[in-house]
């Protein structure tokens, strides 16, 4: 691990406590991946003496303009995972969706298949829950960055003035909306001023169930991440409503088989397989906001719970079965992912949504502002622990994570595509911390997809010798891109950052 991410102390040492994660002026060294189109965005404000926390929330508000099907002012939530320079601790931003009020467990009539008629949790006002991105955004802003809210939105402002000639959407509003809260230096009035009611008056004009109430009641909060130890890291995850715990316990049962140890062979492949969908099927009985349901959080990631499942995938492994789930396959797909790190140590992972492309599809015309679907992102139907109930936040599957090697954060890494996020972050760290790859090795290695069930997607490059036994187990197989993962990871025996992104197309059409 040690010859992946060097002495972060040898970085450290070379600068006063009184400067972390401050410029005084000077130009600041760090690096941007997840959306290409944003890159220079960051650039500008580390040129300007920002930090990574002031780099990658100015991306995140221009890449609503240079992608909003993913991501936007409107979009339902995501989470930010910080680990700060100076004092080396990690925390976590929450900004997810909250669903209004007025909705209730029984809200979306469901047919005799159990699916939404209408699918109205997905498309339309009903889909809409209340945004929470600018609050996280701002949150995170205040308490580590170093720029002023000003500041950071104007690169998406001068991106939006350009775009306005674009019929697709209301850039032009879009721009008077983002003026409007550079000006104030806040975005305090899109929760509790004039913007908001102009979002209410569209919920209201339109059928859909957000307040003015709803959105004055809305907060982001800081959090306690989730955490793992494995092989020399401490792997930090956001926790519920995010869908990081998943992968953790999937890699709390691979620890408890020492998998780390142990050769890559057909036997560790499927190890690595059954010891997701185990995590998968938990997933599904269990979680739920900790706010309205008691998840067993500390029992699902214990050293106790991750060998009694290790237990059944020996005997699946030694038997050449799976492990018997009965599950219903999920897909699910969008999402923006960005990971950033400074020179003086900083290091974010930031993933933010809409939901599926362009969320629920309907705008607030006078703000020109798209809603995500948070609520589709809740159970329909009602009596589970991810069922609709007013102010709860719904399960989702962003998980921006940071691994901490020799107490100093050292890598930040995400994803987007849905279900797929999961899957692809628990990979990376199989490879990562697992078997000690490098950042690219790991993101560039094959993926599997799973949610549980008997049907399994493998990417294109997958050995042929595990596809075959993977067949000969009975699983369903279908060729089926990963999610697109990008991460930064600090070196700071040579003080360099590298970032690396899996190219392709995570949103391409499945075979």
């Amino acid at each position: 691990m040690l010859r992946l991410t060097g002495q972060t102390a040898a970085l450290l040492a070379v600068l006063p406590s009184s400067v972390f994660g401050r410029s005084n002026g000077r130009p600041v060294s760090g690096v941007l991946v997840g959306e290409p189109a944003v890159a220079a965005v960051a650039n500008k404000i580390f040129a300007d003496g920002g930090n990574a926390i002031d780099a990658v929330i100015a991306a995140a508000l221009a890449a609503g303009i240079t992608s909003p099907s993913k991501c936007g002012i409107g979009g339902y939530g995501g989470a930010m995972m910080i680990g700060r320079a100076g004092n080396h601790k990690v925390t976590c931003i929450d900004f997810d969706s909250m669903a209004p009020m007025a909705a209730r467990p029984d809200m979306y009539p469901l047919d005799a298949h159990g699916n939404v008629v209408g699918k109205v949790n997905a498309l339309g006002w009903l889909a809409a829950g209340v945004p929470g991105t600018l609050a996280g955004l701002q949150m995170a802003l205040r308490k580590f960055g170093t720029k002023s809210f000003r500041e950071v939105v104007q690169p998406a402002i001068t991106m939006a003035d350009k775009a306005a000639a674009n019929p697709r959407f209301k850039y032009e509003a879009l721009a008077k909306v983002l003026r409007t809260l550079a000006d104030r230096n806040s975005v305090d009035s899109f929760y509790h001023g004039d913007l908001a009611q102009e979002t209410a008056d569209a919920f209201q004009k339109h059928g859909g169930l957000v307040t003015a109430k709803d959105l004055a009641a809305y907060k982001a909060r800081e959090v306690k991440p989730y955490e793992l130890e494995w092989n020399g890291a401490t792997i930090y995850t956001a926790p519920l409503c995010a869908g990081g715990l998943t992968a953790l316990q999937a890699m709390s049962v691979l620890k408890e088989l020492e998998w780390e140890k142990r050769v890559d062979s057909l036997a560790t492949a499927q190890m690595r397989l059954e010891a997701l969908r185990l995590a998968w099927r938990d997933r599904s009985e269990f979680f739920g906001d900790p706010d309205f349901v008691k998840v067993p959080v500390k029992r699902l990631l214990s050293s106790e719970y991750g060998t009694e499942l290790a237990g059944l995938v020996d005997h699946a492994v030694a038997a050449q079965k799976p492990v018997s789930i009965k599950m219903k396959a999920i897909q699910q797909v969008g999402t923006m992912h960005l990971s950033c790190a400074d020179d003086f140590g900083n290091i974010a992972a930031l993933t933010l949504t809409m939901g599926s492309s362009y969320g629920a599809q309907v705008t607030v015309e006078n703000l020109g502002m798209v809603l995500g679907h948070g609520m589709v992102r809740f159970d329909p139907q009602p009596g589970g622990p991810n069922s609709v109930a007013p102010g709860k936040r719904p399960q989702h599957n962003m998980c921006p994570s940071i691994a901490v090697i020799n107490g100093k954060p050292s890598v930040a890494v995400g994803a987007a595509g849905g279900t797929k996020i999961v899957n692809a972050i628990y990979d990376f760290f199989c490879h990562y911390v697992g078997r000690r790859r490098t950042l690219a090795e790991s993101i560039n290695r094959p993926r599997m997809n799973t949610t549980g069930s008997m049907q399994l997607g493998l990417d294109a490059d997958w050995p042929a010798e595990q596809t075959e036994y993977f067949k000969k187990l009975g699983y369903q197989l279908k060729k089926q891109m990963g999610a697109y993962v990008s991460g930064v990871v600090i070196d700071p025996m040579s003080g360099k950052i590298t970032g690396h992104h899996r190219a392709g197309n995570p949103f391409q059409s499945e075979q």
